[in-house]
C-alpha cells in the first residue's frame, strides 16, 4: 500500500503550488485552503512567512 506524503502541486498551482498541494494531501478543494490561508495571513501576517517556508521545504510531486 502506497504512503500518503504532502506534495507542492505541478499542475493545479497559482504561486508555487503549496495550497493545492495541502488541498490534494487533505482531499479539499484548493479554493478553500487558499481562502483559509488568505485569512491567516491577514489575521497575523504569519501567513506569509509560513507560505515561504513552505514552498522552499515541500518537493514537488513527480
Amino acid at each position: 500500500m502506497g504512503e500518503k506524503r504532502l506534495y507542492r502541486s505541478r499542475t493545479n498551482k497559482m504561486l508555487a503550488g503549496v495550497c493545492a498541494g495541502i488541498a490534494e494531501y487533505f482531499s479539499l478543494d484548493p479554493t478553500i485552503v487558499r481562502l483559509g490561508w488568505v485569512v491567516f495571513t491577514c489575521l497575523g501576517c504569519s501567513g506569509l512567512l509560513a507560505y515561504i517556508i513552505a514552498a522552499i521545504i515541500i518537493p514537488y510531486e513527480y
